[in-house]
């Protein structure tokens, strides 16, 4: 159970480092794949560019959490994070995006993330 533990940590966190570069470096397709499209040249640029350095920044600070801290650090860190994808279910729905993305990408990953913190908290 503990490297099960320790990949699907690592896994989320290099998908969180994933999102950001995708957000900051390819922004019209990571918006249209969010579920709220935005145009990268007009006034979305700034909310593509936050998106992306806060997905990246988290993916950072789970690797560094999970490797200097451990895997009870990284659990709680873990519980924080699915907030993240909980709200984006929201901003999704309350924006007009797809009932599909917001429940099987957004939603779908917040129970991911609070299993991965599950695993880590029985390590």
């Amino acid at each position: 159970m503990t490297v099960t533990a320790y990949t699907l940590a690592v896994v989320l966190d290099l998908f969180c480092l994933f999102l950001g570069y995708r957000f900051l470096f390819q922004p019209g397709p990571a918006a249209a794949g969010y579920g709220v499209p935005a145009d990268p040249g007009g006034d979305a640029g700034a909310y593509l560019t936050v998106k992306g350095s806060r997905d990246g920044a988290l993916g950072v600070v789970g690797l560094l959490v999970l490797a200097f801290a451990g895997a009870h650090a990284e659990a709680w860190f873990m519980v924080g994070v699915a907030l993240v994808p909980l709200a984006d279910t929201r901003i999704v729905l309350r924006n007009g995006g797809a009932k599909a993305v917001a429940f099987g990408v957004h939603f779908a990953t917040a129970v991911v993330v609070l299993i991965s913190a599950a695993l880590l908290f029985l390590v």
